[in-house]
């Protein structure tokens, strides 16, 4: 009798285990099916590129048919702003949601490991940032990077993190810009292997590099993709077909191949819509478009001949605090979706993608304080309520106000002062400058309504002192909060 009951409960145990057995399949069959609505995100980011350089944004010239239809069947953005008016530091906001500053970020990072004076050789996204790819890749995302990373002074360094530790599972990247032209570059790094001399356009042979991974990736989770374009950056190279066809507009051919440079990208970027159409990728796919600051300003170096990039109507170009450094073009398309349709003048940046990406995916937060916050209620409804002011400190601006906050329709900027004068232009934040950079205070403050006067043309503050007094103390606030929460470099 005792050993019949024992059978049956042998019995009834191998039918419990096969009952939580089938029961723990059914869950995990499951999670495909959630992480079929999480979207495939796409950041195409250029380089340079200025307000004004796309035929959808005004160029009189310049033909990029598939980014205007990008932007006729999606979200055309005509006040966002990037991170910084400078690469680096652009780049990195946008990562990790944050002021590049709380990163360590004032400027573009140098190259090598020749030790400097003011520890720009030091500089570096630092190991415990997090990161979009990083987040992302917890809930399933694949992630890769091609094209441009600009976020270390050692590349493909184990001095340094590289962008594997940031998150991107495969990487096909330059330091900086391509090498020796963006015709043939000879600097591409794939994890962590030096690729050689390549045949073609660098931003057709990302594009490449793009869809050969996302040929070769395995299963039917989303991915993140970062396509981080050269161009129209210098050295400018361009295929001669499309510079003839600008000969047309200008007797100056280096500005010929300007033109022709961004309608290259609008070509690969074609040539990625195309495979994402072919492949039945484009049912649920973000795409955002962008560029990480204002335009070159010609001749500004000897190499910058060809840089006839154009600011619009804004004022200033790269690296200027005014409207021209760092309010960008933008379109967001969300492929296969229904969302907001039209252009807008909602104040949307950078530093908002990572909270916006995580929502999405639903993934977590950093821990650390962010800049940005979530525009997905803003996909579908084209209006945001910014949480915050935008803010920019940027000491090393080509125009004397290196403060500037934007919060609604108002624009605000000061210089710094110290004891001696003005502060000085300022490449780095560091322990022999930090007391400096600390102790000067905001001043000169000056006011525009960007509603009424997007060229920043007339100063304002007169005409509404109380409005005045009001934005300077918030300046104030702000920008204490930011310079307390910057990194500062040391040597040891």
């Amino acid at each position: 009798m005792i050993k019949k009951r024992m059978g049956l409960v042998k019995i009834l145990v191998v039918l419990l285990g096969l009952g939580i057995l089938n029961s723990c399949k059914t869950a995990k069959e499951e999670v495909p099916a959630k992480k079929l609505k999480q979207p495939n995100i796409i950041v195409l980011l250029c380089d340079d590129l200025g307000y004004g350089d796309l035929s959808s944004f005004g160029h009189p010239f310049i033909e990029t048919p598939n980014l205007d239809a990008l932007a006729e069947s999606g979200i055309k953005l005509t006040s966002f702003y990037s991170a910084a008016p400078v690469c680096s530091p652009s780049r990195i906001g946008l990562l990790t949601g944050r002021s590049p500053n709380r990163a360590g970020l004032y400027d573009f990072i140098v190259g090598g490991n020749k030790k400097r004076e003011d520890l720009k050789d030091l500089v570096h996204l630092r190991a415990e940032e997090e990161t979009i790819p990083a987040l992302l890749k917890e809930v399933g995302y694949s992630t890769c990077l091609v094209g441009k990373w600009h976020g270390s002074s050692l590349f493909n360094s184990e001095e340094q993190p590289q962008p594997d530790h940031f998150g991107f599972e495969h990487w096909f990247a330059t330091h900086n810009n391509a090498a020796p032209t963006h015709k043939n570059p000879s600097n591409f790094v794939r994890n962590g292997t030096q690729v050689g001399q390549l045949e073609g356009f660098s931003s057709q042979l990302i594009v490449d590099e793009a869809i050969g991974w996302l040929d070769k990736k395995e299963g039917d989770n989303p991915f993140f993709l970062e396509v981080a374009f050269h161009e129209p950056h210098e050295p400018i190279a361009s295929p001669e077909r499309l510079v003839k066809k600008y000969m047309e507009f200008t007797d100056i051919r280096e500005e010929a191949e300007f033109f022709a440079n961004v309608e290259n990208v609008d070509i690969a970027v074609g040539r990625l819509l195309d495979y994402l159409k072919k492949q039945g990728l484009d049912s649920n796919t973000l795409v955002v478009f962008t560029s990480d600051n204002g335009p070159e300003t010609l001749n500004r170096y000897p190499k910058a001949k060809r840089s006839f990039g154009s600011p619009g109507d804004l004022k200033g170009m790269k690296l200027w605090t005014t409207e021209a450094g760092f309010r960008v073009p933008c379109i967001i398309n969300w492929l296969g979706k229904e969302t907001y349709n039209g252009t807008t003048d909602a104040i949307v940046s950078s530093l908002d993608f990572l909270p916006t990406f995580s929502e999405l995916a639903g993934a977590g937060l950093p821990q650390k304080k962010l800049d940005g916050q979530s525009i997905a209620s803003f996909l579908k409804t084209g209006a945001i309520e910014r949480q915050k002011p935008l803010v920019w400190s940027f000491y090393n601006a080509l125009n004397e106000h290196v403060v500037a906050m934007r919060n609604g329709d108002w624009k605000i900027m000061a210089q710094l002062k110290t004891e001696e004068g003005y502060l000085p232009k300022i490449l780095n934040v560091h322990r022999g400058n930090e007391a400096l950079v600390k102790n000067a205070e905001l001043s000169d403050f000056v006011l525009y309504n960007l509603k009424e006067d997007v060229a920043e043309s007339q100063e304002v503050s007169k005409k509404h002192p109380e409005l005045f007094r009001e934005m300077k103390v918030d300046l104030v606030r702000e920008y204490k909060e930011l310079l307390d929460d910057s990194h500062i470099w040391a040597r040891n």
